[in-house]
């Protein structure tokens, strides 16, 4: 599938819902969460319809996220459908790891090949702080479980802010002696028009991730472990534009994502749909496209026509448009 500017789409991320078990401070707020209803959001049929017809045109990676997409009763199922459509090559999901203890090695079993887990601090103290009720042991213990359950490749997403002022070397040295890829993602102010989402932080708590390579490649040297060196994408299984280095005989990898100062749009390869049946050509924007409508009245035709004009109206670039009326957790991570 190609889309107006000639970029091939082959990536859909779905959001299985809306709700959480954690409350991190930059995608929902701690109390008072309007959730969808049961009549609004997708059944899993609905959208393993719609995977169907994506795989159809040309779809051949999925990415399941949230909310928390492992708070979904039936998730596993789901995978395994989802795994067994024709055309569909990988299936990945995006997790903040609490439930992988009990849940990795079924998921594994149902085909997941691959697991992001969203983990921005190595502090404890600090953990409680940004995700309001959670436990950095219980996600330590998620990373761990992934790992022993065979899900290939596991990577850890850090969301670097400024405010945090987070252990960026930590991280990078869990790639070490295990095959972790730890990701650094420049921080995104998206969750209202007004550009700041109401935890506090706003555009210049962006770190450039060029920044970010140079810190942690210094406080490396400095600690003795030499540079961060380049390492090609195709080195980490990377399905996205993240830029890879690692540590001289380390068993995984170290990426940086640049959504904020290096626009990677030429490059973007997705659609995302929401957990309420709408699709999304760009993270950045509000244009949505109905895919409940005609996939709830069994128009498979229709939900390939939503597709089509998703696609049609994916923007060139994002043009520093950084606000969007959802929230994260409403659009999926």
């Amino acid at each position: 599938m190609k889309d107006s500017h000639g970029r091939t789409i082959d990536y859909l991320r779905i959001s299985l819902t809306d709700r959480c078990n954690l409350r991190c401070i930059y995608c929902m707020p701690e109390e008072g969460v309007c959730s969808l209803s049961h009549e609004d959001i997708l059944t899993l049929e609905e959208i393993e319809t719609i995977v169907e017809v994506a795989a159809e045109m040309g779809f051949k990676h999925i990415r399941l996220t949230g909310g928390e997409p492992l708070v979904r009763k039936g998730v596993v199922d789901c995978v395994r459908h989802i795994v067994e459509t024709p055309g569909i090559e990988r299936v990945a999901m995006t997790t903040n790891g609490i439930l992988l203890p009990q849940m990795a090695k079924d998921l594994r079993a149902a085909g997941l090949s691959r697991v992001n887990v969203s983990l921005d601090t190595l502090d404890a103290d600090q953990f409680r702080f940004i995700t309001r009720r959670g436990e950095l042991a219980d996600a330590l213990a998620g990373i761990d479980a992934a790992l022993e359950a065979g899900l290939n490749p596991v990577k850890v997403n850090a969301v670097v802010v400024r405010s945090l002022d987070q252990d960026l070397l930590e991280f990078a040295k869990l790639s070490l002696d295990r095959p972790l890829h730890v990701r650094f993602i420049e921080y995104m102010p998206v969750g209202e028009s007004s550009g700041v989402d109401g935890c506090g932080w706003g555009p210049e708590d962006v770190i450039d991730s060029d920044d970010v390579v140079r810190i942690v490649s210094e406080r490396a040297q400095e600690a003795g472990l030499g540079p961060l060196l380049p390492l090609n994408e195709a080195a980490a299984e990377g399905w996205g534009p993240a830029r890879y280095f690692h540590f001289e005989g380390a068993l995984g990898t170290v990426g940086v994502i640049s959504p904020m100062s290096r626009h990677f749009c030429k490059e973007c390869n997705r659609l995302r749909l929401t957990a309420d049946g709408k699709l999304r050509p760009c993270l950045f924007s509000d244009l949505e496209y109905d895919v409940r409508t005609p996939v709830r009245a069994g128009d498979r035709d229709g939900v390939k026509t939503a597709i089509l004009e998703a696609l049609g109206h994916k923007p060139e670039d994002h043009f520093d448009i950084v606000g969007t009326e959802r929230k994260m957790s409403q659009i999926g991570g």
